[in-house]
């Protein structure tokens, strides 16, 4: 089975959709920026090298300096498709991030979004 082409478009094609999302219903870049922080253990300098470097999202989640532990918790449906059931982990990772960005554009509170963590 070919693999998904999501997995070698740079990580910038899909970033400025996710804070466009959050800015049109008036979130902003930083909540964006801090929940893939979470997610993934990059700081905004590493994510600005990133989108300028144009890595794809393979690399990205590759060279993620620490997947959070309780990403586990992120559940729901997103494209249609429930997060948790997965089977890829690399396309779980990107769906994961995809929900935490949904949610942040749907207005939740932050430690809701971060599953109950502050950081």
């Amino acid at each position: 089975m070919a693999e998904h082409r999501i997995f070698s478009t740079s990580f910038a094609s899909v970033y400025v959709h996710y804070v466009a999302k959050a800015e049109r219903k008036g979130r902003t870049r930083a909540e964006v920026d801090h929940v893939i922080s979470w997610l993934t253990g990059y700081d905004v300098a590493d994510l600005e090298r990133i989108v300028a470097d144009e890595t794809d999202f393979r690399t990205f989640f590759a060279e993620a300096p620490r997947m959070n532990p309780n990403a586990g918790l992120i559940t729901g449906v997103i494209c249609g498709v429930r997060v948790e059931e997965i089977e890829d982990p690399l396309m779980q990772r990107i769906r994961y991030m995809d929900k935490l960005v949904d949610e942040v554009a749907r207005g939740k509170k932050m430690t809701s979004i971060l599953r109950g963590s502050s950081a």
